[in-house]
């Protein structure tokens, strides 16, 4: 099987595509989602860093070539705060 390595828009970080969130336009109905369908994707690390520098930058916006609803990262924000919670208890 083939390794997949991707890049993230913020920090342009090349790794496993395992390590990185997937933000999905889809198509045809050019809707943002997360994780899966078929379309334009863009790579983020989930790291604080990268996603206020995306949100701020608007890169997951010009990657996708779309608006990236404020939604979107509000889910994102609330994954990154279960990621550190589970981390501070070493359950990772």
């Amino acid at each position: 099987m083939e390794i997949n390595y991707r890049r993230c828009v913020s920090c342009r970080r090349v790794a496993l595509k395992s390590e990185f969130w997937r933000v999905v336009k889809t198509y045809p109905s050019s809707s943002i989602c997360l994780d899966s369908g078929m379309g334009r994707s863009a790579y983020l690390c989930p790291q604080a860093s990268c996603l206020q520098s995306a949100q701020k930058k608007d890169r997951l916006g010009r990657s996708l070539k779309a608006t990236v609803p404020e939604s979107i990262y509000q889910i994102l924000w609330q994954r990154l705060s279960g990621v550190a919670t589970i981390e501070k208890a070493g359950l990772k």
